[in-house]
């Protein structure tokens, strides 16, 4: 083996090093344990998703998706995060159904489609500034369900309306919390 291929091959090994370094994380969580936020989440959570399912009982509608759980975790455990703020919550649900919802009447729900959609779904809420972690699985919803456009409006639409409805009541009964930090 020659030189130069002898310092190629040690750059490249020293690339996958430490390319792997990035992966082994630094510290601990910065998270804390604080029983007022865990109070605060529970009721939260629990008077959202109750009522979004008393709702669904009650009437011929469907107001619940799966996506609304992880959605209150933000709304009540994340609460001043921006991922969590209401233009996230009703925007990035909302953006992220029509594009799933989109691709489906245009393309059907093969598997590289539905990745399609999940890709897209990110990008759109990237661009649209409404970027909610939970609303990327809104186009696995939708497209495996084979919904049609209404699923836009209820669930998607009123139900995550209902979660920043609570998220304002119930995050601002706390003296230490301003719910929410941005609308726009």
């Amino acid at each position: 083996m020659d030189r130069a291929t002898t310092a190629k091959r040690e750059e490249v090994n020293l690339y996958h090093v430490r390319y792997l370094s990035k992966m082994k994380g630094k510290g601990r969580s910065p998270l804390k344990v604080d029983v007022k936020d865990i109070i605060t989440g529970l009721i939260g959570g629990f008077l959202t998703i109750f009522v979004l399912v008393l709702l669904t009982n009650m009437t011929a509608a469907e107001w619940l998706m799966a996506p609304f759980g992880a959605s209150c975790v933000l709304a009540f455990g994340a609460w001043n995060a921006p991922l969590s703020q209401p233009r996230n919550i009703i925007g990035g649900h909302f953006v992220s159904t029509f594009v799933g919802l989109a691709i489906y009447q245009l393309l059907g729900n093969e598997p590289w489609k539905i990745g399609l959609a999940v890709g897209l779904a990110i990008a759109f809420m990237m661009i649209t500034k409404t970027t909610h972690p939970p609303a990327g699985a809104d186009p696995l919803v939708v497209m495996l369900g084979a919904y049609s456009w209404s699923y836009l409006i209820t669930p998607v639409l009123i139900g995550s309306v209902i979660i920043v409805f609570f998220a304002l009541i119930i995050n601002n009964l706390r003296s230490n919390r301003e719910y929410p930090t941005f609308w726009i």
